[in-house]
């Protein structure tokens, strides 16, 4: 923890620039790379030190629960199951993305009569980036399809913490971007971010969007929210993000006009021209949007669904789908979180891609029919409400702040990892 400053209480943010003590980090020096890597290593390594260490607690006691418990040796390898504990990070959407990685796609609407399934799973569903990025790093080293898609995810999982620290550094400051990094990994549902799975690689893309867009690098911005319209369906509420603060900057004409056109036309053409692909080979205009209802039963339902489960949970039934008991009250808890997140993150008036991304997915989130226990995941890309946790921690003193990041780490290898994976579904 001596990677954190002393300073408990952040600056106030200079007018025009970065938030305090981030605006009075040293610029990178002259020197080509080398230098470039020092700046870096300087400006980025606490938070990803710290990042490293709560995610290394937590993965350490992931993988004891699972030791100690032994269920992975009776499931279906392809649900949770496996000879070691670690093949388990492998299983359940992790099974759909090495499949795509090996063998591609196959659009197809096909018609499914067995339990509540209209249509039969199709590995359509899951959006290209992560699943090529796998197949890429699967052929460019030698591993197998499961250790590239491991190292895909720990390797996004830093650059998602980096771009955690800089968007809330660049409101906060250096010490809260640190601890919001830390916070992140501590995350419910953070289990997956290192896992085969894709919330480390969208949220990498998805923060430095945030990041090139609240700092106006256009171009920049415009190519990593395209990026992010190749990985998963939440991407389409970063890109609205990008493109509505975009479109507010050729309004005021102060940036020019490529730079914010690019970040309002670009981004938009990966994630239509995928699920427009897919509805093309399956024949269907809205192919994907069918596949998801009649094959994953996802579908947007305005709330029915979580006010149903929700009300079902808190006075102990189970009537409605996928009841898993632990997951699902953990997920309550998350759900009663998000308003004392929110509110505070929206009284600090962030800029308008933050708010746009945060509502847009809570909304999404929460109006759609899925798993309701996956709350706690599909909250995870949703990383600018570690902004109010991180100025709250940030006012701590080293050894308090140092045991509740402790704690939170132990913790979450049992609520983030153990729980989504072996006592319910990721």
């Amino acid at each position: 923890m001596s990677a954190i400053p002393d300073t408990v209480v952040p600056r106030p943010r200079p007018a025009g620039g970065p938030a305090g003590d981030e605006a009075r980090l040293p610029p990178p020096e002259p020197g080509g790379f080398r230098g470039a890597a020092e700046a870096a290593a300087r400006r980025f390594g606490p938070a990803l030190g710290l990042f490293g260490a709560v995610k290394l607690i937590g993965f350490s006691v992931f993988m004891m629960l699972l030791e100690s418990s032994g269920k992975f040796r009776t499931n279906n390898p392809r649900y949770g199951g496996g000879t070691h504990p670690w093949d388990v990070l492998g299983s359940w959407d992790g099974w759909w993305y090495q499949n795509v990685a090996q063998v591609g796609y196959d659009p197809k609407l096909l018609p499914d009569t067995g339990g509540f399934f209209t249509i039969q799973q199709n590995s359509s569903a899951f959006f290209p980036l992560y699943p090529g990025l796998v197949r890429l790093v699967s052929d460019g080293t030698g591993l197998g399809l499961y250790g590239a898609g491991m190292l895909v995810s720990v390797v996004s999982s830093f650059a998602a913490a980096a771009g955690v620290y800089a968007v809330v550094a660049h409101l906060g400051g250096h010490r809260a971007g640190v601890i919001a990094a830390a916070v992140w990994g501590a995350f419910p549902g953070a289990g997956v971010a290192w896992a085969v799975y894709t919330e480390s690689l969208f949220v990498a893309l998805a923060a430095w969007a945030c990041y090139f867009t609240m700092t106006r690098q256009w171009p920049n911005a415009a190519l990593v929210a395209f990026t992010a319209g190749l990985s998963r369906p939440a991407s389409m509420t970063l890109i609205a993000g990008v493109a509505l603060a975009a479109a507010g900057a050729l309004y005021r004409r102060r940036d020019g006009v490529a730079g914010p056109l690019a970040a309002i036309l670009l981004p938009p053409l990966a994630f239509f021209g995928y699920t427009g692909w897919v509805g093309w080979r399956m024949g269907h205009w809205d192919g994907y949007l069918t596949l998801q209802r009649g094959g994953w039963l996802h579908f947007f339902d305005w709330g029915g669904y979580t006010s149903t489960a929700v009300s079902n949970i808190l006075v102990g039934e189970t009537n409605y789908l996928y009841p898993y008991p632990t997951e699902d009250l953990i997920a309550v808890v998350v759900l009663f979180a998000l308003p004392v997140l929110l509110v505070p993150f929206l009284a600090r008036r962030p800029p308008l891609v933050l708010v746009v991304y945060t509502v847009g997915s809570l909304i999404v989130t929460l109006g759609s029919q899925q798993m309701f226990g996956t709350l706690s995941r599909f909250v995870l890309p949703v990383f600018p409400l570690t902004l109010p946790i991180a100025l709250g921690l940030n006012r701590l003193s080293r050894p308090v702040l140092a045991a509740v990041l402790g704690t939170a780490a132990v913790a979450s290898g049992w609520y983030a990892g153990f729980v989504i994976f072996e006592l319910g579904i990721p």
